[in-house]
């Protein structure tokens, strides 16, 4: 829309219109003024956004992110495909808008960021925490026999609940593998009362001491541990004693110890990290199972709300033509050819058209309650929903003949693309990586240690001390000469040894590997359910596309047959040749025959979806990207057709009210 004018000015629409328009090159302005924060933002903010500033390259480790809020506003598809109080869907608009809107998917956009999170924390050496949650169901259709009191839409299975726990650790301990820096500076006076003049020469001895001490020390995931220490104390005595008054004490101290036997190895120490990016990718299937699950879900709902609105106009029909008998009767009764019953029984059926007409009308609306609240990110209370009606544009079709490949080939590839499988496989690797860790814990633990020791004395001489004490001339000097001292190597210290501890019993390491290895004889029998399962999946999708196709056939000679019979008990009852009763009858099995052709085009549509899903095809046969999804923005746009049908009123006043 254009900004327009009319006799007062420019109109609001085309304000608004001209403020969308320049949204993103004034939000790039404001994001720049306000100091260079992040300027892109996609359209569903599930992201995690560093801290900014000149030294952040140093503060950063130190600075908590942050997550965007959650973002409850729908894609600008939903509002361009409303028009004049109607929103009109294709299939695949209904994919586009799920992709773009629907909160089970959103919620599972988290999944990935959290479990790479967790990948950060093993790298630091932290132990695994539970995250995420599991595949939501989705929503169903309302019932199909009547109002359904239990029509809101939600998921049909109970979600995993989040869990934000540690778990526990098995096998050898995984050290902090973050380096460590410590730095300690102390300053320090002390008096003490002597009662040995000799030594000291004074009753009161006091010390002034200043020391620091910084120490750096690293974990590796191999087992190795090392340490670098430097240590600076200056003393000053209030004693002729001391040769040197005030000096200074310092070392560069380095040990190293490696673990031999149990905690030896990356495949030991390194397995958290190695089991949470398995994890990744557990969590990358999850959200690709959930875009699989929600799209199949809305898919069924759509198709079943095409059912509906085609059955809404069957039973237009029905009362259509009941209305009509109950006309023409009461006119050939006041003219005398016609038995008063015979308006009684037209009457009837034109009350029972109603209720069937306002049972379908029903479902209709509850059925566009439920499609509209998976489609939106704030449900039926968004402006946009609150008032439309949804007019469905395609329609389902049957091909003339279900291709079909032989059943192992279908088995085979269904193997080879179903999640489930994959989710498992890595499972069992993942326990797999977690076993041998905990085998390693049955070894006793021997470790390797070495220690090195510089070593430096530097002060001035004391010159209140008697003249006949020596003076040590190589000490004599400040912190150069110290520092001198210890990278000289002028008084080293070594020691090297081995440390031995062997557990007599093990009980404790011998329970956790057999316990594991029992567990993974589980797993390993589940993956092989699984796979059976999926075989059982594929030959009953298979059997159910078949019956779909032969149900749907055979609803279509019905409905034939009985259109024929209806026209002609019509032409014999214009001849007196046959009653009202028998049109009523003809045109309430009619409408009969006409809805159970639809459930079955419906089924069909049914049975072809859950095809796709025990194929694991369910992303390819709809041509959706999951790396879209995962932004929740589809790139092809909708457009409507030229021509828009006319919409089908899904509801009778009372029921609008």
């Amino acid at each position: 829309m254009q900004l327009g004018h009319d006799s007062h000015g420019p109109t609001f629409e085309g304000f608004n219109d001209l403020m969308k328009r320049f949204r993103a090159p004034l939000a790039l302005l404001c994001s720049f003024l306000l100091g260079g924060t992040s300027t892109t933002f996609a359209q569903n903010a599930v992201r995690i956004e560093k801290p900014q500033g000149a030294f952040s390259w140093l503060t950063s480790p130190y600075r908590a992110r942050s997550v965007p809020p959650i973002n409850l506003a729908n894609s600008d598809r939903l509002e361009s495909l409303v028009q004049a109080g109607n929103l009109y869907l294709s299939a695949k608009d209904v994919i586009a808008l799920v992709l773009e809107n629907n909160l089970d998917i959103e919620i599972q956009r988290y999944g990935p960021l959290l479990t790479r999170e967790v990948t950060r924390r093993a790298m630091g050496g932290g132990l695994l925490r539970t995250v995420g949650v599991g595949v939501a169901q989705g929503p169903t259709s309302v019932s199909l026999t009547g109002v359904s009191l239990n029509a809101s839409g939600g998921s049909t299975a109970a979600s995993a609940a989040s869990a934000s726990g540690v778990l526990t650790s098995l096998g050898p301990t995984v050290p902090t593998l973050d380096p460590q820096l410590t730095v300690v500076a102390q300053a320090a006076h002390s008096t003490s009362v002597q009662s040995n003049t000799v030594l000291t020469g004074t009753t009161a001895l006091t010390i002034g001491t200043r020391s620091f001490q910084a120490v750096y020390s690293q974990y590796n995931d191999f087992g190795t541990y090392a340490q670098f220490t430097f240590a600076d104390t200056h003393y000053r005595y209030n004693s002729f004693a001391f040769n040197l008054n005030p000096y200074s004490a310092g070392d560069l101290d380095f040990q190293i110890s490696q673990n031999l036997l149990q905690g030896f190895g990356r495949p030991v120490l390194g397995r958290y990290i190695r089991v949470s990016k398995n994890n990744e990718k557990v969590s990358d299937l999850q959200f690709k199972q959930q875009v699989i699950t929600t799209v199949s879900a809305i898919l069924n709902l759509y198709w079943d709300l095409v059912s509906f609105t085609e059955d809404v106009k069957a039973r237009r029909d029905e009362l259509a033509t009941a209305q009509q008998l109950f006309d023409d009767n009461k006119k050939q009764v006041q003219i005398g050819t016609l038995a008063p019953i015979e308006v009684t029984r037209a009457e009837a059926q034109v009350y029972s058209s109603q209720q069937d007409l306002l049972i379908s009308q029903t479902n209709l609306l509850q059925q566009e309650t439920v499609l509209k609240n998976a489609l939106s990110r704030n449900g039926v209370s968004s402006p946009t929903l609150a008032e439309v009606h949804i007019v469905p544009l395609d329609t389902v079709q049957v091909p003339e003949k279900d291709e079909l490949k032989p059943q192992e080939e279908l088995v085979n590839e269904a193997l080879a693309k179903r999640i489930e499988i994959a989710q498992d496989q890595i499972n069992i690797d993942s326990n797999n990586i977690n076993l041998r860790a905990i085998k390693n814990g049955l070894k006793p633990t021997l470790q390797a240690f070495a220690e090195l020791t510089n070593n430096g004395l530097s002060g001035q001489p004391n010159y209140i001390a008697p003249t006949e004490v020596e003076q040590v001339p190589y000490l004599t000097g400040g912190t150069g000469n110290l520092l001198g001292q210890i990278f000289r190597r002028d008084f080293p210290n070594y020691s090297a040894g081995l440390s031995l501890n062997i557990p007599l019993r093990n009980r404790a390491a011998q329970s956790d590997y057999l316990t594991t290895l029992l567990q993974q004889r589980q797993s390993e029998l589940a993956l092989q359910k699984a796979k059976n399962q999926v075989r059982v999946d594929v030959q009953n999708a298979v059997i159910g596309l078949r019956q779909a196709r032969v149900r749907y056939e055979s609803s279509v000679k019905a409905r034939i047959l009985q259109q024929q019979t209806l026209d002609a008990d019509k032409k014999k009852y214009t001849l007196g040749a046959s009653t009202v009763f028998q049109v009523v009858q003809d045109q309430q099995t009619l409408a009969s025959a006409q809805s159970t052709e639809q459930q079955a085009l419906a089924n069909y549509s049914h049975a072809r979806i859950s095809f796709d899903q025990a194929m694991g095809t369910t992303l390819e046969v709809n041509d959706i990207s999951i790396n879209e999804a995962l932004q929740g923005k589809v790139n092809r746009k909708s457009v409507l057709p030229a021509t828009l049908p006319q919409p089908t009123q899904s509801g009778s006043p009372e029921l609008n009210q």
